[in-house]
């Protein structure tokens, strides 16, 4: 049986390109290698979003376009809705009777998420989501987890809530560990250290050629640079970073001609808003194709949650049974 890899997304936006490079790249490259389970994590959506809960019903089916144009493939992935899966709200119950309000409080996701969205009291699910991310990844028994940077501390919360089942009850449940993607954290287009839609920063999957090429236009890039002459700093500037994630094998040219004041702005921007464009075209090729049948597309989405489903009661039993919950 191959080892199996949980991964997924609170379904609240399109995703973009920091989504890219931080998990789904890894989650396209190793779907043939893993048995890939990918959660459409509506419940999570509404920590941040239960006063507009119709907006996830279309989100939901914008980011299984998204999975599906980035290359991810039904017959080697499985898409499932999280809401639809019971058990593993069931398993959050039960994970949550032992994990300390401390512990989730001190999570730094969870810490620097609340800031940003100026939370100055936080609600239960908002706080608890580690713990609903715990069994997101346990019900399945996955074992690596494609992340971005900023969820390694939920991983690292789901491997202390393993261990303490396993200790207190039988040793059922399988440790995880994270994988983090080649650029852990993509800087936004206003210089803001993360790419977010929450902070309007971002370039979506989804973006047209014309729309990549007007949002880097508007990036921000190094203040100090007036004139193309002027000597640059590429080491601030979110562009350089973008040539560094999409651009790879021309960036330490681009980093010697800013540094002597060889290149300009606008050069640089046009040479990366083509890379990305050549990175995004057979996405929009795929899109287009699964948005002319979104019947096609509803028939992954319940495919995918009727197999995790299966799962969620095999590995349910043993939990009960772990627990001595297994009356009759």
């Amino acid at each position: 049986m191959k080892e199996r890899i949980l991964t997924g997304d609170r379904i609240t936006g399109k995703l973009h390109l920091g989504h890219y490079v931080g998990s789904l790249k890894n989650r396209v490259e190793l779907q043939t290698q893993y048995e890939t389970y990918l959660i459409l994590a509506d419940v999570q959506a509404l920590t941040t979003h239960f006063e507009k809960p119709e907006l996830i019903k279309q989100n939901l089916r914008n980011v299984a376009l998204d999975y599906l144009s980035a290359g991810i493939h039904p017959d080697h992935a499985t898409i499932f809705i999280q809401s639809m899966i019971p058990e593993i709200a069931e398993l959050t119950t039960y994970f949550s009777m032992f994990v300390t309000v401390n512990s989730l409080r001190h999570n730094p996701t969870i810490k620097a998420e609340a800031t940003e969205r100026g939370f100055q009291d936080m609600y239960y699910g908002f706080l608890g989501y580690p713990v609903s991310q715990a069994a997101d990844i346990t019900f399945c028994k996955a074992t690596l987890i494609p992340v971005g940077e900023d969820q390694v501390p939920h991983i690292e919360q789901t491997r202390k809530i393993v261990r303490r089942f396993n200790q207190l009850y039988k040793p059922v449940l399988l440790e995880p560990k994270p994988l983090v993607g080649d650029v852990p954290r993509l800087v936004g287009l206003d210089g803001n250290n993360k790419m977010s839609k929450s902070l309007g920063n971002a370039i979506d999957l989804d973006s047209t050629q014309e729309e990549v090429s007007e949002k880097i236009k508007k990036a921000t890039t190094d203040p100090a640079r007036i004139h193309k002459t002027d000597v640059g700093h590429p080491e601030i500037c979110p562009v350089y970073a973008y040539h560094q994630a999409f651009r790879k094998e021309g960036s330490d040219e681009i980093y010697e001609s800013c540094k002597k004041g060889q290149i300009g702005c606008m050069e640089c921007k046009r040479k990366i808003s083509q890379s990305i464009n050549d990175l995004l075209e057979p996405m929009r090729e795929r899109r287009r194709v699964y948005q002319n049948d979104p019947k096609k597309v509803d028939e992954i989405l319940m495919s995918g949650t009727e197999k995790a489903r299966l799962v969620a009661k095999e590995t349910m039993q043993e939990i009960r049974e772990a627990m001595s919950m297994n009356y009759f």
